[in-house]
């Protein structure tokens, strides 16, 4: 959610030690299950005159022993649980074979080779390739599984140089968003000596001699690394071969702990370009420096400040020398690109290129002397070309209703590559001849699926206010609308994030059992444009959640499925997206599977990257703010004796983008206020984090216990 999509427990858990202090487990009247007992504290927070009460902010801390000893009792009595699902074997080896087929990335070019990802097929990373030509035989890079004994070494972040020699690349453990850098020689495949530390939420990019590179990085944290609050990123030099205390510091704004900064050499090699972010906002600043008259690449008097005014988003396209091409939402929501001199910087002298058009403009990249420009209209992508002075060129045709999830090319190939993906078309990878102007598949999946027998359909609902709302719903074909339908409805809404159609091999698992599934584009997303992601931020976030609900209240209206029927899920900022419609509309859903939400929103801010978010959301130390929050606050608004659905909560303990406390605190306090019989479960994943750079094998057993969870709680038959 720094941008942003989950595992989970089997082993890496002590199953010694018991209850909390030797206390007694708890069930409520009602309740089946014996949790374990959590110690209620007194403490209690005053928020501008309200006094809320905090009774499980111990749980904060993943590390204390009293934390320790419960996740240890949780899991044991989550594991208990599942373990009792005789389907869960069964979907855990179905999941297995489908996933078991060679996925590939697409394919990107540097200095006359070829890189590309492959994962075989149930290997827990996947792995990078090289190869001379695209018909050349290919070897293995850069394999990060060989970096771990379990997979949880995962890259981050690569970087070819611009002769195509040197490979810089981070890696996360367990999940974590801390990366630390190196450099392979690609010839050889051997690590040259750098070796970076404490980079989080950077690139690297190489200057054009390949003599080193620019990154950014925070100051080193002295403790609590996975929780401490993260500030004061600057950014860094490297030159090959030296160690990382004689990095050159190029720009650093210690009068404005919260920036952060991304720095990237432009194609010609003359500029670095730094895009100055805030947390989530979608507005940024852009500074440049331009490396022809610096001395060094440093001197913060040297760097440029271009676009200063954090007035709207920049995201920078590339140059033709000294003009830089921007793709912005000034005064177009639904964006459009623009051309600023930089001898001539002044508003006055911006020029429109490519003009706001009906649909939203989602990127833009120049290949082949061209713009490649992504867009997305209802939800769904299209592909179009148009010369740098803006004149339009031409539609790029794809395969059907779906989304473009990657391109790849360089401003003088002739070729480029596209992924692309549907609910039920296995994402595929494309070539594109500019010169022919023709596309064709290049990479092609073989499943152990017949997708013939399922369809996908885009409907629109009306939600509370009556605002117009898409959803994909995809199901067997053929199947009767009579209420009976077990159906997965799964939604995010926040972050300008857009939920496009994209193939999950876990779904398949899903619609095979009779499953129906849902993805509504809800307001706080990006499907329509900023216009839309402001519907849903800040005081109106209660539309998300309506918009959220008006969903499920559809489904059971045209007879898809009914309450006890359907599922809800959704992970990070969907985590909270699905605590909140468990606490307003309890009765409405069967289960719920919120992964790794945001719960506490009167103290997420407090932890690692979590300040950020307060441009989305606000902030309770806001006395303006406050109100709103702590009336949805999903751990706030749950209520002792009411009755709540099935409810497994995913979380993992080096999560440190939404810390664990979150989901900590919420399971504890909801299984103290269920009042009907149905399991309050919490899985606590070891060596795992927000989920990405997951493997494969945790994925598979994480996904295989939430359907399982599913098909015992809506009652489905084999």
């Amino acid at each position: 959610m720094m941008h942003a999509h989950n595992g989970f427990l089997r082993s890496g858990v002590l199953l010694t030690g018991i209850l909390l202090g030797g206390a007694a487990a708890h069930a409520a009247p009602g309740q089946t299950i014996q949790y374990p007992s959590a110690r209620r504290s007194g403490v209690v927070d005053d928020y501008h005159g309200t006094r809320v009460p905090d009774p499980y902010r111990w749980l904060e801390d993943p590390d204390a022993p009293e934390t320790r000893a419960w996740i240890e009792a949780e899991n044991r009595v989550t594991e208990s649980y599942l373990a009792q699902i005789p389907e869960r074997a069964t979907i855990r080896q179905r999941l297995t074979q489908l996933w078991n087929y060679p996925r590939y990335g697409a394919p990107f070019h540097k200095a006359g080779r070829y890189f590309f990802f492959k994962n075989d097929g149930l290997q827990n990373q996947a792995v990078l390739y090289k190869q001379a030509s695209l018909v050349a035989d290919a070897a293995v890079l850069l394999d990060p599984n060989v970096l771990s004994q379990d997979g949880t070494v995962a890259l981050s972040t690569l970087a070819v140089s611009e002769d195509g020699k040197l490979l810089a690349y981070g890696t996360s453990a367990s999940g974590s968003d801390w990366e630390e850098f190196h450099v392979r020689d690609i010839a050889s495949g051997r690590d040259r000596s750098d070796h970076l530390r404490w980079i989080k939420f950077s690139g690297a990019s190489w200057t054009y001699d390949g003599r080193g590179f620019f990154y950014s990085r925070y100051p080193e944290a002295a403790e609590k690394a996975l929780t401490s609050v993260n500030r004061f990123q600057k950014v860094y030099y490297h030159r090959l071969g030296t160690e990382q205390a004689q990095d050159v510091l190029v720009y650093e704004r210690p009068d404005q702990p919260d920036w952060g900064f991304g720095a990237q050499v432009t194609d010609d090699g003359r500029y670095v370009v730094m895009n100055v972010w805030l947390g989530t906002d979608r507005r940024n600043r852009v500074y440049y420096l331009d490396l022809r008259s610096a001395t060094r690449p440093t001197v913060r008097g040297a760097v440029a400040r271009l676009l200063d005014d954090f007035d709207a988003s920049y995201g920078f396209i590339g140059n033709h020398g000294p003009v830089f091409y921007f793709l912005t939402d000034l005064d177009a929501p639904r964006k459009r690109v623009i051309a600023i001199d930089t001898r001539q910087p002044e508003r006055a002298h911006w020029r429109e290129v490519i003009p706001q058009g009906e649909d939203v403009l989602e990127g833009v990249q120049i290949i082949h002397d061209a713009f490649v420009a992504h867009y997305m209209h209802d939800a769904h992508s299209r592909l179009r070309l148009f010369a740098l002075g803006g004149q339009f060129l031409k539609d790029v045709a794809l395969p059907t209703l779906g989304a473009v999830a990657s391109i790849s090319g360089e401003r003088k190939d002739d070729e480029m590559f596209y992924a692309f993906t549907s609910f039920l078309y296995p994402t595929t990878i494309f070539r594109y001849d500019f010169k022919e102007g023709t596309s064709s598949v290049f990479k092609a999946p073989a499943i152990d699926f017949d997708p013939s027998g399922y369809e996908t359909n885009q409907v629109f609902y009306t939600s509370k206010d009556g605002t117009r709302v898409p959803m994909f719903v995809t199901h067997k074909k053929g199947m009767k609308l009579d209420g009976s339908n077990p159906t997965y409805l799964y939604g995010y809404g926040g972050f300008d994030i857009s939920l496009t159609p994209s193939f999950s091999v876990s779904l398949l698992a899903w619609l095979e059992r009779g499953g129906v599934y849902a993805i509504p584009n809800l307001r706080g997303g990006g499907e329509y444009g900023e216009e839309w992601h402001q519907a849903g931020m800040h005081e109106k976030k209660q539309n998300v959640f309506d918009d959220f609900l008006a969903a499920a209240e559809y489904l059971i209206a045209q007879g898809y499925t009914r309450p006890a029927k359907l599922a809800i899920g959704g992970g990070s900022n969907g985590g909270l997206l699905v605590g909140a419609a468990i606490t307003q509309r309890p009765e409405l859903f069967g289960a719920a599977l919120p992964a790794v939400g945001v719960m506490d929103m009167l103290r997420f801010h407090k932890f690692t990257i979590g300040w950020a978010w307060v441009t989305e959301y606000g902030s309770a130390d806001s006395a303006a703010q406050f109100p709103y929050l702590y009336q949805y606050s999903p751990l706030h608004n749950l209520k002792a004796g009411t009755r709540y659905p099935a409810t497994l909560i995913t979380t993992a303990d080096h999560d440190d983008r939404v810390v664990p406390g979150h989901s900590f605190k919420f399971a504890a306090a909801l299984q103290a206020a269920q009042a009907g019989p149905s399991p309050v479960l919490i899985e606590i994943e070891t060596k795992a984090g927000h989920g990405a750079g997951k493997p494969t094998s945790k994925v598979i057993e994480e996904q295989a216990d939430r359907w399982a969870f599913l098909v015992k709680n809506l009652g489905i038959v084999p």
